[in-house]
């Protein structure tokens, strides 16, 4: 791969995707705690193992992840961050810091298309391959 950085890694994005996520780790547990500690332990484990195990090759700029998934994979799972820090900020926290974690994850929702595009398009979507290369 060359030093050129892949969409979606560049401070701003990447920054605010980590925001995005940071919301989730905190707010996930937090609301689920409530009702029964081991699933806010496994949301946790949720929200952190899954990209932590399973990514796209070529997406990661410090490299590969443990389980190679499509780009669909990576997608759906930034689509699991956003979805449950949007739900736990609603749930928790007062209407003014849940309106914005809402703002923050619909402003990643626009940042991340170029790097979904990229997913889709280099990364096979489904397929895990690039459309019309051998796997």
């Amino acid at each position: 791969m060359t030093g050129r950085k892949q969409p979606g890694h560049d401070y701003t994005s990447g920054g605010l995707r980590f925001l995005a996520e940071l919301a989730a780790w905190v707010g996930a547990p937090w609301a689920l705690w409530r009702h029964s500690i081991p699933l806010a332990v496994g949301a946790v484990a949720l929200l952190i193992g899954l990209p932590a195990l399973f990514g796209t090759p070529g997406d990661r700029p410090s490299g590969g992840a443990l389980v190679s998934v499509p780009g669909i994979g990576t997608i759906l799972m930034v689509l699991m961050q956003l979805t449950a820090a949007t739900v736990a900020a609603w749930v928790i926290w007062p209407a003014w810091a849940a309106a914005a974690v809402t703002a923050l994850c619909l402003i990643v929702f626009v940042t991340e298309q170029p790097r979904w595009r990229w997913l889709l398009r280099e990364r096979g979507g489904l397929g895990g391959t690039r459309p019309g290369k051998p796997s």
